[in-house]
């Protein structure tokens, strides 16, 4: 073999080992939120604000459900403000667009204000059972919707509802994430589908155990999924899935995850066990 033709593979194999080390991320716990959280299902991540919105259930997903709110909290896991909105109903997924805050209320979609927290509007889903999770594409001022009683993908656009996507391989849908013109969508059956929002046709990027509840992207199509039940999985950029933390052992819940690109910080909501974790991403 000529040292020239050595050179070549030997840079190619450092390039190969370079790419598969640079999709291998770590967890790192930084804190653990007060128990004050109650029920929380969702957070996220608002850099206009520099701090976290997390939608608290306060008790069970149900439509008699009245008090759920949502907390505004600190990048130190510390409260602001406990109630920044209330009066809400199974509060779920969430979404910026604009100065506004949107949230899921299971047959509804509020909409608040971003810097009081008041409640200014309220957008019913004709037919909705068990709204979920929120994508934004602000391009389009869009605002995405999943339904996971129906397992259907609905969307708001200049207050007008529309039906975006239903039928298979749709089942349970729940976690959304909208990034590079691509809705991406939690399956009920643990897939990661991508949905082409021009010609509605569907890509499945990975599948993991259980159901997708949250889903964030860490960029060069990197993600972290997480499953309700406990799990939190890396989907690298090829596919493949790694199971990086189970709580489930420990009956300690991942729900709807929110994300810090600048910082590195994943946002968990552990539900039943009423805190919010913080890991650092490396």
């Amino acid at each position: 073999m000529s040292k020239s033709l050595r050179f070549l593979l030997a840079g190619a194999l450092a390039g190969t080992l370079s790419t598969g080390q640079a999709q291998n991320i770590e967890l790192t716990p930084v804190w653990e939120s007060d128990t004050t959280l109650r029920t929380p299902e969702s957070v996220l991540f608002e850099p206009s604000q520099n701090a976290l919105f997390v939608a608290c259930i306060n008790g069970g997903p149900s439509l008699d459900n009245k008090g759920s709110f949502i907390a505004k909290v600190g990048l130190d896991g510390k409260v602001i403000k406990l109630k920044f909105a209330e009066g809400l109903n199974s509060t779920k997924g969430m979404g910026v667009l604009g100065n506004k805050l949107y949230v899921t209320e299971m047959t509804q979609v509020a909409e608040i204000d971003l810097a009081s927290g008041k409640i200014l509007n309220r957008y019913p889903i004709e037919g909705a059972k068990f709204l979920n999770d929120i994508a934004i594409d602000n391009k389009k001022r869009m605002i995405y919707i999943t339904d996971s009683g129906h397992g259907k993908v609905w969307s708001i656009t200049g207050g007008k509802v529309s039906l975006v996507l239903e039928g298979d391989p749709l089942k349970g849908t729940n976690g959304l994430l909208f990034e590079n013109n691509q809705l991406l969508i939690g399956n009920g059956d643990g897939s990661l589908l991508s949905m082409d929002p021009a010609t509605k046709k569907l890509t499945t990027i990975a599948k993991v155990s259980g159901g997708i509840d949250g889903i964030v992207a860490l960029g060069n199509k990197s993600y972290i999924v997480t499953e309700w039940a406990g799990k939190i999985w890396h989907v690298k950029a090829d596919g493949t899935t790694e199971l990086k933390s189970d709580s489930s052992p420990q009956k300690i819940n991942t729900a709807d995850v929110g994300y810090n690109p600048k910082s590195k910080v994943l946002f968990v909501p552990t539900f039943f066990h009423n805190t919010v974790k913080a890991y650092t991403v490396k």
